[in-house]
């Protein structure tokens, strides 16, 4: 490695954080105006839960992305995503029926997949020995994007209507202009070049063992997440709550959570990986517990310290994944995200249900307990 290859990249490192903070802003616009959409379209919440799945399913070609990555320039993934999210994700409220608010979830989830694949990569590229101080700058942008999308959203709702969300789009196709300016420059070609060695292939057999143990973790903790993130607004309002305290409460969350996504990654380069991911399994369980049974202003504090450990993982398990010694890193990247969306997925699906047939109430109990199944997972994992 070059002087420069091994230095933390400060000024890069921020703008690939933005860029993350531009896009995913728009697509958190979901989960705030889900009741809305509910009591529009009369669908069931299983139905709304499929929404999130429809979302996720172009991530199953994330490996394939991770391919192609090999032989075009991937930065203008990135820079194209927010426009494709833009489009998608502020047109839901004029959606006239199921179907076409399934096609432009899944528009969306295209603009997700192309921008999550590659710039992981990137942040590697340009964090030097410091990945995981890296990967908590660019999942910070995520996370304070969720803080400040379902308040952009409902914003918009208070002043245009469900049907007039469609306004927010061109400040998502300035995003894309002005990221062309500031991500052009930034050289990752290194990451992306075909180099002899080990096949694909081989690569992930040797890998197998790995991703069952994160795939584990990523699962068992999934519906406690889907739970605290996508259906909080509508458990909250089946609770009495009004809209706008409901979708504050998810940003209240969110935001406490990109608390936790800055410093998990920077703690976990101090304690090891496994040592941070085994914290966060055994506190979260605990603390959506308290959360559930906490009534009045006391649920504030314990929805904070939920939301700093629910998305802490973040950025640990994406330092893991590319602390792995491979040549072919943004492929195993793609797997990495397709596990984890494929699985979430089916947890959206099975909370869903769950809601449906015993209530949230009871299935937000069952989410916490069964995130305890995370902890057999971390503790399969080799210390780092």
């Amino acid at each position: 490695m070059t002087k420069k290859e091994q230095a933390f990249q400060i000024d890069n490192i921020i703008t690939v954080s933005v860029a993350h903070l531009v896009h995913d802003i728009y697509a958190s616009f979901l989960a705030p105006i889900l009741p809305l959409i509910i009591d529009k379209l009369g669908i069931s919440l299983l139905m709304a839960g499929l929404l999130d799945v429809f979302r996720k399913i172009p991530a199953l070609a994330s490996p394939f992305i991770g391919l192609l990555a090999d032989r075009i320039c991937v930065r203008y993934f990135i820079i194209i995503a927010p426009t494709i999210s833009a489009v998608s994700m502020s047109l839901l409220g004029v959606a006239p029926h199921y179907i076409a608010l399934a096609i432009l979830i899944f528009m969306a989830g295209i603009g997700s997949t192309l921008f999550h694949v590659p710039s992981p990569v990137m942040v590697k590229r340009i964090s030097g020995q410091q990945i995981g101080k890296g990967m908590s700058y660019y999942m910070l942008g995520g996370e304070l994007a969720r803080t400040l999308g379902p308040l952009t959203i409902l914003g918009a709702v208070s002043l245009w209507g469900l049907e007039g969300t469609y306004r927010l789009i061109p400040f998502g196709l300035a995003a894309s202009v002005i990221l062309y300016f500031r991500l052009h420059r930034i050289e990752i070609k290194k990451d992306f070049k075909r180099e002899k060695g080990i096949g694909t292939r081989k690569t992930f057999v040797e890998l197998i063992p790995f991703f069952i143990s994160i795939g584990g973790f990523i699962f068992f903790r999934a519906g406690m997440k889907s739970a605290l993130t996508i259906y909080l607004p509508t458990y909250l309002t089946s609770r009495g709550a009004t809209l706008w305290l409901a979708g504050s409460a998810l940003s209240l969350l969110q935001f406490a959570g990109a608390g936790g996504t800055f410093f998990a990654g920077i703690i976990s380069d101090k304690i090891g990986r496994k040592n941070a991911l085994l914290i966060i399994a055994v506190m979260n369980p605990i603390l959506m517990w308290l959360l559930i049974t906490s009534n009045g202003i006391l649920a504030v504090p314990i929805l904070i310290v939920t939301g700093f450990f629910l998305f802490a993982s973040g950025p640990v398990l994406l330092a893991l994944v590319h602390d792995l010694d491979t040549k072919h890193m943004s492929f195993i990247n793609g797997i990495y995200m397709t596990i984890s969306f494929v699985l979430n997925s089916i947890m959206v699906l099975l909370i869903g249900l769950a809601a449906d047939k015993i209530g949230l109430e009871l299935t937000y109990k069952i989410a916490a307990g069964g995130a305890l199944g995370s902890i057999p997972f971390v503790l399969s994992l080799k210390s780092n």
